[in-house]
């Protein structure tokens, strides 16, 4: 039998491996809150619950953590500005619910449904668009201007130099870092371009020396506004495919088939009710994190019982009121430096996708679809129909799934 000290050993190991996840994950789980003018606390402890729901759903069986996605920032950024928080949320809830039917369908008539309805010829395209939307946000930040460009915040030019060093910072951390370090290059690109503001003197410690210790996340429930759902739910395409691509990975590292156990279509379920709990509290939409993964795949911690360590950390942090002021101090031009990497580097996530599928793009049908899809979503195309209206990422996703379900595929040539 195990002792009572043995087994708070082994506890006591467990709860540190896990602060250690969720350390690899902090740094891209606090950017989203912090780019879409959502509270970052709100982000722990919706990453830290969604985690937990995630499990509970899986049976406890996969080591993922789920925190905010990168796919839904620029609809985030759009809804809050368009609608307010509230009607962004009701959009985030009701794409949490088309994982939720999508995962209904994978269980219905397996994982082949994806490939029929949302094939890489159109998440793809999507999944670029969603980069190249952003790619404006992320220069005029860089450059100590606002998101949108209309104000400047910091002198140009020691904004720029503040951002370069995040830039090159986290471009370093991701290609020489060894170990955990490879794992960070989020929070390496924070810290080192934080040090070059504090230098500048672009930080500015008030709201952290006025807020409390301790603090209740300003929580956030949602409104339903159909415009606002119909602008974000498309949004989700993207994330969905990639989801099932998280699970294989994850599955590669731990040698075990969690496509089949616990079934990718409870894990598509369990991602999609923790982003619509998250989104009922007012939070970003949930995900798997390959960071985590990665870190796994070092560490080879393969108990799940870490993650649920992971959550109970993140859900601790989340009270802490001092530590979302921290992150609020941090200026916009570090922001930008990372994000000019992020975002393109989504970009090169959607080509790469179209690289492995291995098909024709030239090809009259592909090319139409992707071409429909790119000038769409990048362009800022909108249709409009008396108050109502849909209009770029949105757009794109649902034009791109039509076309590729009306359009006749090319007929095969005999050898």
């Amino acid at each position: 039998m195990v002792s009572e000290s043995t087994e708070y050993s082994f506890r006591l190991k467990d709860s540190l491996i896990g602060a250690q996840m969720l350390f690899v994950a902090f740094g891209a789980l606090v950017l989203v809150p912090l780019l879409t003018g959502l509270d970052p606390n709100v982000a722990l402890f919706t990453a830290g619950a969604g985690t937990l729901v995630f499990q509970l759903i899986t049976k406890r069986q996969v080591p993922i953590f789920l925190a905010s996605s990168f796919a839904f920032i620029a609809p985030i950024i759009h809804g809050v500005a368009t609608w307010g928080i509230p009607a962004t949320m009701g959009g985030l809830v009701a794409a949490g619910l088309l994982y939720v039917l999508l995962g209904t369908m994978i269980k219905i008539q397996g994982t082949q449904i994806l490939d029929r309805v949302l094939p890489t010829i159109v998440t793809g395209p999507v999944i670029m668009v969603i980069g190249l939307v952003l790619a404006p946000a992320a220069v005029f930040m860089a450059l100590g201007k606002t998101g949108d460009g209309s104000a400047e915040l910091f002198a140009r030019n020691d904004a720029l130099v503040v951002s370069m060093i995040s830039l090159v910072a986290t471009i370093g951390a991701s290609m020489f870092g060894r170990g955990v370090i490879r794992l960070i290059p989020i929070i390496c690109g924070i810290a080192a371009g934080y040090t070059a503001a504090l230098a500048y003197g672009m930080v500015d410690f008030t709201r952290v020396i006025e807020a409390p210790w301790l603090a209740v996340p300003s929580f956030v429930a949602p409104e339903f506004n159909i415009e606002a759902i119909i602008f974000i739910v498309p949004v989700a395409i993207a994330p969905a495919i990639e989801h099932v691509g998280d699970v294989l990975a994850i599955s590669s590292v731990t040698g075990k088939n969690y496509i089949d156990k616990p079934g990718v279509h409870r894990t598509m379920i369990g991602d999609g009710i923790a982003t619509m709990f998250a989104s009922l509290l007012g939070g970003p939409p949930n995900t798997t994190y390959s960071e985590v993964t990665g870190a796994v795949a070092l560490t080879r911690s393969f108990n799940p019982g870490i993650m649920t360590w992971a959550a109970i950390t993140a859900i601790l942090l989340a009270f802490v009121g001092k530590l979302g002021a921290l992150l609020q101090t941090i200026p916009t031009p570090v922001m930008g430096g990372i994000m000019i990497l992020l975002f393109g580097a989504i970009v090169v996530v959607g080509v790469n996708s179209l690289v492995r599928a291995q098909q024709d793009l030239m090809e009259p049908r592909n090319l139409a679809i992707i071409s429909v899809i790119l000038v769409f979503g990048i362009g800022g195309m909108a249709f409009h129909a008396g108050e109502f209206s849909i209009k770029g990422i949105g757009l794109a996703g649902i034009t791109g799934v039509v076309l590729n379900m009306i359009l006749p595929k090319p007929a095969r040539r005999k050898r």
